[in-house]
């Protein structure tokens, strides 16, 4: 079993001032964002994964922060894109709160006990207080890619 390092899966080129004023915009910028990945081989099958769990619960995990992820054998490997909002937005959150942090990950349909592993270690990072802080006030993408990565 390997041992999942979140900054393995993150590329600076996949992190992004979103310019979205709602939640469906949001997932479609960020689903262009990680479709860049060579990890995703038919970005259409991704999008329709990621509105189809979207359909199902809101991936708006609380705390302002996002994660709409989708196992699909149409991806490779694990990707994770990060989008980040100037103005929050409306995303039918746990919390009913306002979202300006997504993070976006993609994965292999199986992938299932690392998915969720890489998936815990994630929003356990983010449930840190002063990493989100940071993450917020952070002046572009390299600075986020740094916090995300070193965050323990």
């Amino acid at each position: 079993m390997r041992i999942l390092q979140i900054s393995d899966f993150i590329d600076e080129t996949r992190i992004k001032d979103l310019q979205a004023s709602n939640k469906t915009d949001a997932l479609n910028e960020m689903i262009e964002l990680i479709s860049s990945s060579p990890n995703i081989n038919d970005s259409n099958a991704f999008k329709k994964a990621i509105f189809k769990r979207e359909s199902l619960m809101s991936t708006g995990i609380g705390l302002g922060i996002a994660i709409p992820h989708a196992k699909i054998p149409e991806c490779k490997d694990f990707v994770i894109a990060i989008g980040r909002l100037k103005n929050s937005i409306e995303y039918e959150s746990l919390d009913n709160k306002p979202v300006n942090l997504i993070f976006m990950i993609g994965a292999s349909d199986q992938q299932d006990k690392e998915y969720i592993r890489l998936l815990s270690r994630l929003v356990l990072r983010l449930k840190d207080n002063q990493v989100q802080k940071e993450l917020i006030r952070a002046k572009d993408q390299s600075e986020i890619y740094s916090i995300i990565t070193s965050a323990k």
